[in-house]
């Protein structure tokens, strides 16, 4: 049987609830806390039937395994979930990404206990998600005064704002022509100038609101924590499970018609072999841009014409560059056609000769495929800033990375390819214990 022990307040009462259960390695009793404040304005009686009740539910849940602990909040919960999924292999792109959301969730329910979290808080969460917060995009800064005059009045050319700035010259440029540039950006010209930024730039403040699906990037992580919580029996059920969730709206899939992929691979005759090299890898095998960056010599097999995709090549701050394995954890064979094949061997004879020019500056011991001039592996997002460029150079439409993807996909449906041997090309799917397929993210 439990204990009650009663405690009168000004305005109300309070109960202790203890519950003994089974005995520790040193044979002492175990005991467990529930602290019950009734509500102002009840009779004593009442709370006291009510207290019992709750005792009663109390003890059951504790003999049932049940053991809450009342004092752990959601923020701390999560950071003991987030750790417990990096000690047991979780990949460090997703443990980041972890981090990020916890940005927004903690301010608006890192505080409140765990037993205590209930779907409407996660209710108020999502609708203040979407209508109160904005993107974690920086903001972007135009020049309000001449900068080309301006640094000429200092007696200086552009290359010396560039090296005092610590940017590259491109963005000197961008900016003397009155187009925006980032706000960091700026800030560093400013200081290189001695000047207040306020003074030389009116600042563009980032006012998009989150995207359902961002919304519901927060939610699978609160998921996350509570059913993790949900099977250490520390909470009866996940609060995630019952919340209401927005709906989010279906975008049309962006992909290329046969007419612009023909027209992409005329512009790409006058590119440099690199970077015609990295487009043509995207159209021919639908591979992710991590895939394609991260690809490595020895997984290329130009006799045999195929490739081996095993490595996802990814960036971020706590990290730099860095290769983890692709999303669905598995290593796919790709099949190229002889036209890639030969695109390859040129592409190889070139890397080639610039690595002996450089000499004892070459470094690519890994033997990445797509390396800076010196060797150093490539950043994994630079196919994306230089499709945008070679976008508008042609006259052509918005390209990125992931387009080719949904076009590879169509073409092989097209084709009367079956979905499964679709799927396991693009890597979009991972089989279950039961070797059903199940869908991965984009």
């Amino acid at each position: 049987m439990p204990s009650i022990t009663k405690k009168h307040n000004k305005n109300s009462f309070s109960f202790k609830i203890t519950v003994s259960c089974g005995y520790d390695e040193a044979y002492r009793k175990k005991r467990h806390y529930k602290v019950w404040k009734a509500p102002e304005g009840w009779s004593e009686q009442r709370a006291e039937r009510e207290a019992q009740r709750i005792a009663f539910e109390f003890e059951k849940a504790i003999k049932q395994g049940y053991q809450p602990d009342n004092r752990k909040t959601f923020a701390e919960y999560a950071a003991y979930v987030i750790d417990l999924k990096e000690h047991t292999g979780t990949k460090h792109s997703t443990i980041q990404l972890y981090m990020h959301l916890c940005e927004r969730i903690l301010p608006a329910i890192g505080h409140i206990k765990l037993t205590e979290l209930r779907p409407n808080h996660l209710n108020k969460l999502y609708i203040s998600l979407q209508e109160d917060c904005t993107k974690h995009t920086l903001d972007n800064a135009r020049a309000k005064v001449d900068l080309g005059v301006l640094i000429k009045e200092h007696k200086w050319s552009r290359a010396k704002v560039a090296r005092l700035a610590h940017l590259n010259g491109v963005t000197i440029t961008t900016a003397c022509r009155g187009q925006v540039i980032r706000k960091t950006s700026a800030d560093a010209i400013a200081a290189a100038l001695k000047l207040p930024t306020a003074r030389l730039f009116d600042i563009i403040h980032n006012t998009d609101h989150l995207a359902v699906k961002t919304v519901l990037q927060h939610h699978r992580f609160i998921s996350t924590v509570l059913s993790q919580a949900e099977k250490e029996m520390l909470v009866p059920y996940n609060a995630a499970s019952r919340a209401t969730l927005p709906q989010a709206k279906k975008n049309p899939i962006n992909y290329f018609q046969p007419k612009d992929i023909q027209r992409i691979i005329q512009a790409l005759e006058s590119e440099p072999l690199k970077w015609k090299t990295i487009t043509h890898l995207f159209i021919v095998t639908g591979a992710r841009r991590g895939e394609i960056m991260g690809l490595i010599w020895h997984n290329v097999h130009l006799d045999e014409r195929y490739i081996k995709i095993e490595d996802n090549l990814r960036y971020s701050k706590a990290r730099g560059i860095y290769v983890e394995t692709p999303k669905t954890e598995e290593i796919r064979f790709v099949a190229i056609p002889e036209e890639t094949a030969e695109l390859l061997r040129e592409y190889r004879a070139e890397q080639e000769k610039l690595r002996q020019l450089n000499g004892d500056r070459w470094q690519n011991d890994e033997g990445f495929l797509f390396t800076r001039d010196d060797g150093r592996v490539m950043h994994p997002d630079s196919p994306t800033a230089w499709l945008t460029k070679f976008s508008r150079r042609h006259d052509l439409p918005h390209i990125n990375p992931h387009a080719f993807r949904h076009t590879v996909a169509s073409v092989l449906i097209a084709n009367h390819t079956d979905v499964v041997t679709v799927s396991r090309q693009l890597g979009q799917f991972q089989c279950n214990d039961h070797g059903n397929l199940l869908r991965t993210s984009h």
